[in-house]
C-alpha cells in the first residue's frame, strides 16, 4: 500500500510544455499528456456531472460508500456491469496503481482473494486520502489524474484534446468548454 509519504506527496507525471515568445504552444513532451488544473477552474456543471456520474454521496462519505458496496452484490445478480468505489476509491486506484505488481502479495494469484486484497488497500488508501485532503482537493487531484483516453490525462488535456479550448478562453472557442472550465 502507498505509504504516508506517499500520500502527502502524490507523484503525477506533467508534460512539458514549449512556448513562443507571443504564447503560442510550440510542442509537447511526455509519458502521461497531463496539464494540471486548479479547483477555482472548474465550473459548478462540471462538479455536478462528476459527482452525479461517479459518486453521488461524495459529500457524505469518508471513503467508502457502504450503501453502494452493499449494491454490488444486487448488481451481480443482475449481471449489471456496474462499479460500487467511490471517487476517492478510485482517485487511489489512479493516483498510486493500486493493481500494479508493486503493491503485490503473496495471495495476489488466487482471483477472488485478490480482488478482495485490491479493494481493501483501495479502502484504506481512500480513507487515508480523506483523512489528509478536503472534498475540493480529492476532486482536484481526481480530475487532474484521471486518463480520459487518447492519452489525455487530466481534465485541462482533455478539453484540449477533445474540444480545443482552454480554461481562459472557453466561451470564444467552443461552446461545448463551457461545461468543463
Amino acid at each position: 500500500m502507498p505509504g504516508i509519504e506517499n500520500l502527502l506527496n502524490p507523484k503525477s507525471e506533467l508534460a512539458s510544455e514549449l512556448y513562443s515568445e507571443d504564447g503560442v504552444l510550440l510542442g509537447k513532451y511526455f509519458r502521461e499528456n497531463r496539464s494540471p488544473s486548479k479547483f477555482e477552474e472548474f465550473t459548478p456543471a462540471l462538479i455536478q456531472a462528476l459527482l452525479a456520474t461517479e459518486d453521488i454521496r461524495f459529500e457524505s462519505h469518508s471513503g467508502i460508500d457502504f450503501k453502494g458496496t452493499l449494491a454490488i452484490f444486487w448488481y451481480l445478480i443482475r449481471f449489471d456491469k456496474r462499479g460500487s468505489s467511490t471517487l476517492t476509491q478510485q482517485l487511489a486506484k489512479n493516483l498510486f496503481d493500486t493493481r500494479s505488481e508493486l503493491y503485490e502479495g503473496h495471495l495476489t494469484s488466487v482471483p477472488l482473494i485478490r480482488t478482495l486484497i485490491i479493494k481493501t488497500k483501495e479502502w484504506i488508501t481512500a480513507i487515508r486520502l480523506e483523512k489528509t485532503y478536503t472534498k475540493q482537493e480529492i476532486i482536484t487531484m481526481y480530475l487532474n489524474a484521471v486518463h480520459f483516453g487518447s492519452n489525455a490525462y487530466g481534465i485541462r488535456t482533455a478539453s484540449r484534446t477533445f474540444f480545443n479550448c482552454e480554461p481562459d478562453n472557453y466561451q470564444q472557442t467552443n461552446a461545448h468548454c463551457w461545461l468543463v472550465f
